[in-house]
């Protein structure tokens, strides 16, 4: 299919839909120009049709993480299990593909594209006569409008980012405040950046982080700290309201307090220390806090026991419990 169907070719340029058309007429011209360039005499240009087209990965996250949970919110739930098994298959070959790129090994590579071709071509005609048609049917308009404000957080693999939609002032979605809806009651819960969550929730999730966390305000006190079983440093409640500077054995507080004074002036963002303690591996490290007029709110310390991440080796994609 190489023209946009009537019933995309209607909807307004910019259109989630109409964008992913866009963008499958760009896969099959890539496809095409890869078919017919041989590795061997143009290594440069089959290199280059190769990236233009991995830059599918930003399509496949949009569906996964945008397309897909709508679909679900209207009970189709298909796409997130059938589809995305696909996209991972797909990736698959890329990998292999780039491998023999990267390594100059060029006698498999045929064999890699024409699977690549032969799922991206199954992929397309399943979205253009089923996915997408299915999906206009289920969404309505605000929810569109929606998902492109999220699109462009993930972006799109064509070359100019496509026309605004609606044609109006991008919002943030952290600073959307239009009612969405979700299978939830936002009631008692706490408005996120992203979500909403109830006080027990937030609390609970800060509790089981595996690293520790503390946040001291922009005069310099301590207001929280997550009180997990396994901390790398001791912390009581006393601690809170107390100036960090008497948190800290006196030999680093000159550090500490160096930090806090580059923060607070904007020359740093970022400090981190990693250290052996108890025979085991700490990383520290200090984040900057900052609200939307760029003025300093405070400093959150992170520690974590990095021991056993430091003897990670290779790749585990299995799941393991025995």
């Amino acid at each position: 299919m190489n023209t946009i169907p009537q019933y995309a070719a209607t909807l307004s340029d910019g259109h989630p839909v109409k964008v992913y058309f866009e963008e499958n007429m760009l896969i099959r011209s890539l496809l095409q120009q890869l078919t017919i360039t041989d590795i061997h005499q143009d290594f440069e240009l089959f290199f280059n049709l190769f990236n233009q087209l991995a830059e599918i990965e930003k399509r496949f996250a949009r569906k996964e993480n945008q397309l897909f949970p709508y679909l679900e919110k209207h009970g189709w739930t298909g796409p997130s299990q059938g589809m995305w098994a696909f996209h991972d298959k797909i990736r698959d070959s890329f990998r292999a593909l780039r491998q023999c790129i990267d390594t100059k090994e060029f006698a498999p590579i045929n064999i890699h594209l024409d699977e690549i071709i032969g799922d991206l071509q199954g992929l397309m005609e399943i979205e253009e006569h089923r996915l997408f048609p299915n999906a206009l049917e289920l969404l309505d308009e605000d929810e569109w409008k929606d998902m492109r404000e999220g699109d462009k957080e993930i972006g799109w693999m064509l070359a100019n980012d496509p026309t605004p939609y609606p044609p109006v002032a991008y919002v943030h979605p952290g600073e959307d405040r239009r009612k969405k809806r979700l299978p939830f009651s936002t009631e008692d819960r706490i408005k996120l950046n992203e979500g909403y969550m109830t006080g027990e929730q937030l609390n609970l999730m800060l509790q089981f982080m595996p690293v520790d966390l503390t946040y001291v305000d922009e005069n310099d006190r301590v207001i929280f700290y997550n009180r997990g079983e396994n901390r790398v440093f001791p912390r009581s409640a006393g601690v809170i309201g107390r100036e960090v500077k008497f948190c800290h054995p006196p030999k680093s507080v000159d550090t500490v307090l160096k930090i806090l004074e580059e923060f607070k002036k904007g020359t740093q963002d970022t400090a981190e220390f990693w250290i052996n303690f108890k025979d085991r591996k700490i990383h520290i490290r200090y984040f900057a806090i900052r609200d939307q007029e760029n003025n300093y709110k405070g400093v959150i310390e992170m520690s974590q026991d990095i021991t056993e991440i430091l003897k990670i080796e290779g790749q585990n994609r299995l799941l393991d419990w025995g």
